[in-house]
C-alpha cells in the first residue's frame, strides 16, 4: 500500500447555500488526523465524499492509493467507520448487530469483537433500541474495529461518552495505530481530544480549507495577545485576527512571526479552539 492512506485533491461539492470548494489533504500511513470546524463547515460532507456516499463534482480522491470509486468494494474491506448517528435496527440485539455487520468483511474478528464488547461492558443480548446513546457509539466502534481495518474514520465518535469513555477510546486510538500500519481520520467538536492524541489537524471553515498539517505546526502558527486598551495601536490592529475587545481590554489572534514584535504584551499558546474562534471572526 501507499504512504498514504487518504489523499483529496482539488475537491467540490455544491448544494443549494453551499459549497464545498477545492478541497486538498493527506493523511499518511501510521498516523492520527483531526478534521475540525463549526457545524455545517463541511466535515461531514467531506467524511461522505471520501465514503463515496456523496459524489464530488470535480477533483480526485484516493484511498491506499487507488480511485476511490473505482477501488471501493475492495478499499471498504479495509476502513472502519464510526458516524455521529446509530444505523442499526432498534430490535438487534448486540449479538444480532455482530452477525449482521461481519458478514460484509472477509477479515471480521469474533475475538477482538468480544474483547471490544468486554472493555466497553457491552452485553450480548441488550437490544440497540434499548442501549444509550453513548453504549450505542461505543457498539459502533466495536464494529468498527473488529474487521481489522487500516483507516478509521471517524464522525463525532466521542458524542454522548462520559469522560472515562472518551479517555478509553483515546487509548484505544494510540494503541490502533502503534504498529505504523494505520490511520485514523478523527472529526470531532471536542478538539481537547485532538491536541491529545492527534498528528496532523486539517481545519475546514465554511467549504474551504483553512490549514491543513502537522499538529505541532498548526499551533505553533500563532499566539494569543492580550492587552489594555491604550497598548493597541491602529498598527497592531491590523495584524489581530479575530479581534475582541471588551471592557478590560482587547484579545486576539497574531501570527508568531509578528509576535516577535509584542513582547511587552500577554503572548499565550493558542489551543485549537482559540485558533478556529478567532479566524472564524475574520471570514
Amino acid at each position: 500500500m501507499t504512504n498514504h492512506y487518504l489523499e483529496l485533491n482539488g475537491v467540490s461539492k455544491t448544494f443549494s447555500g453551499f459549497k464545498l470548494d477545492n478541497i486538498s489533504f493527506s493523511l499518511p500511513k501510521g498516523y492520527i488526523m483531526g478534521l475540525v470546524g463549526t457545524n455545517g463547515a463541511g466535515k461531514t460532507t467531506t467524511i461522505q465524499l471520501i465514503l463515496n456516499m456523496l459524489k464530488m463534482d470535480c477533483g480526485q480522491i484516493q484511498i491506499f492509493g487507488h480511485d476511490h470509486v473505482k477501488y471501493e468494494n475492495v478499499a471498504k474491506q479495509y476502513i472502519g467507520v464510526v458516524f455521529d448517528h446509530v444505523f442499526y435496527v432498534d430490535s438487534w440485539t448486540v449479538k444480532d448487530t455482530e452477525r449482521a455487520i461481519s458478514s460484509f468483511y472477509h477479515n471480521w474478528r469474533h475475538d477482538v469483537f468480544n474483547e471490544m464488547l468486554r472493555r466497553f461492558d457491552l452485553p450480548l443480548e441488550k437490544k440497540v433500541g434499548e442501549l444509550s446513546r453513548g453504549m450505542q457509539m461505543k457498539l459502533m466502534l466495536a464494529c468498527a474495529m473488529s474487521h481489522d481495518p487500516k483507516l478509521l474514520i471517524l464522525d463525532e465518535p466521542t458524542s454522548g461518552l462520559d469522560p472515562v469513555s472518551r479517555d478509553e477510546l483515546l487509548e484505544m486510538l494510540q494503541e490502533y495505530i502503534q504498529d505504523g500500519e494505520r490511520s485514523v481520520l478523527f472529526s470531532t467538536h471536542i478538539t481537547s481530544d485532538l491536541e491529545r492524541i492527534a498528528d496532523y489537524i486539517t481545519f475546514i471553515h465554511q467549504g474551504q480549507i483553512v490549514c491543513s498539517g502537522k499538529m505541532d505546526d498548526f499551533l505553533g502558527r500563532f499566539r494569543l495577545i492580550k492587552g489594555r486598551h491604550k497598548e493597541l495601536t491602529s498598527a497592531l490592529q491590523e495584524r489581530i485576527i479575530g479581534l475582541r475587545i471588551t471592557d478590560m481590554g482587547f484579545e486576539g489572534l497574531i501570527d508568531i512571526k509578528e509576535a516577535t514584535k509584542y513582547k511587552h504584551l500577554v503572548l499565550d499558546a493558542a489551543s485549537i479552539d482559540d485558533i478556529m474562534i478567532h479566524i472564524g471572526k475574520r471570514k
